[in-house]
């Protein structure tokens, strides 16, 4: 029932959307997606005008909007890159990018049209796919998770077996299910074995000796650390790739009934993603320059945004992994999400890759 009254909801408020969009089409600068107008009509409901339209609409660029998980930041850098440098504008893209934040969900922003493209962890899409919403992924961007346990060295963990009779900590909300695995790896009931305590989103818990392990992203939480003085050497980090729990992280995804329209568009927006990507990575201190000039006053400072980029590029592009293959969709690596997923409730139901996510869009934009 609680799904029957989930689609209702959004059914309804996919309508609104229609019926918004429908309002303000007089303009000519909607956006492609669902329900809006790109310079000419379609006798589609809802679905974009395809790629091969008229020599008018070709004349003029593509306006694109993408959804940010966060705020803007150099978790993003490829695609802050791209814009300043052309690299959509040489596809024939209008790109904008949205800035995300605790109260914007991706998914629900790409579903309703508000906007064609949009970036989250897989776990969530997986999540939202089966609440119904009309979503795919095409591009992998991450291939690696971000996610470690820290701890202090005087702590005695080195492994997760080491957890036993700790404090770890994890933000929840979704971030959990990487560090229930690996609890599960090791046998470790979290309910009696350990104290598995909701962790805030600053690191001062484990800071001041609250938390004997916390949750840290490696291009976030960790840096954090570093930043307060504690050494590198004087910590312990359990990585959820090299323990076999990890997660699929950032990726790109779009709006099904969008996409199958404008397969041509996702995959210039695509290509030209890879391309702002390999330049961050080559050239990061140029890509923090382009990255500060999004971030909201006084929110970061550029040092903390360098070692945001120089983590995040090993996530991209991890050690002997070719930067010509960023954005694959590795199937292994998607098939242990997706079991993970399951696993701890996420998702009720295995997962029909066909269903998750297409490889034709990187195909389309590698050609």
């Amino acid at each position: 029932m609680l799904l029957a009254r989930t689609k209702l909801l959004w059914l309804s408020m996919l309508m609104l959307m229609v019926m918004t969009v429908a309002a303000g089409c007089g303009s000519g600068k909607s956006p492609d997606g669902p329900g809006s107008a790109s310079g000419t009509s379609s006798g589609s409901s809802g679905a974009s005008a395809p790629d091969s339209g008229s020599s008018e609409s070709a004349a003029e660029p593509v306006k694109i909007k993408l959804q940010l998980k966060w705020v803007p930041q150099a978790q993003f850098a490829g695609y802050f890159v791209a814009k300043e440098k052309g690299y959509y504008a040489e596809e024939g893209l209008d790109v904008e990018i949205l800035s995300g934040g605790p109260d914007i969900v991706p998914e629900q922003q790409v579903a309703i049209g508000a906007a064609q493209i949009g970036i989250d962890w897989v776990a969530s899409l997986l999540a939202h796919q089966e609440q119904g919403l009309p979503l795919i992924e095409i591009a992998q961007i991450y291939q690696n998770s971000g996610l470690v346990l820290v701890s202090k060295k005087e702590s005695g963990i080195t492994t997760g077996a080491d957890l036993k009779g700790k404090k770890v900590g994890n933000c929840m909300g979704g971030n959990e299910f990487e560090v229930l695995a690996l609890f599960d790896k090791y046998g470790l009931d979290p309910q009696r074995d350990l104290e598995f305590i909701k962790q805030g989103f600053t690191m001062d818990q484990f800071l001041s000796g609250e938390l004997d392990a916390a949750s840290a992203m490696t291009y976030n939480e960790y840096l954090v650390v570093l930043d307060a003085g504690v050494p590198a050497e004087d910590l312990s980090v359990i990585d959820m790739n090299e323990e076999g729990v990890a997660m699929l992280e950032d990726n790109l995804f779009a709006n099904v009934e969008w996409l199958e329209a404008n397969k041509e568009t996702a995959a210039k927006f695509v290509r030209a993603s890879i391309k702002g990507w390999k330049d961050a990575i080559a050239n990061p201190e140029e890509a923090v320059d382009i990255v500060m000039e999004a971030v909201e006053a006084g929110s970061t400072t550029r040092e903390h945004q360098l070692n945001m980029m120089k983590e995040v590029a090993k996530l991209v592009v991890p050690e002997g992994f070719d930067a010509g293959r960023i954005g694959e969709i590795d199937d292994a690596k998607f098939k242990q999400t997706a079991d993970i997923a399951l696993q701890f409730g996420v998702i009720s139901q295995p997962v029909d890759p066909a269903r998750a996510y297409t490889k034709e869009i990187l195909e389309m934009a590698k050609r």
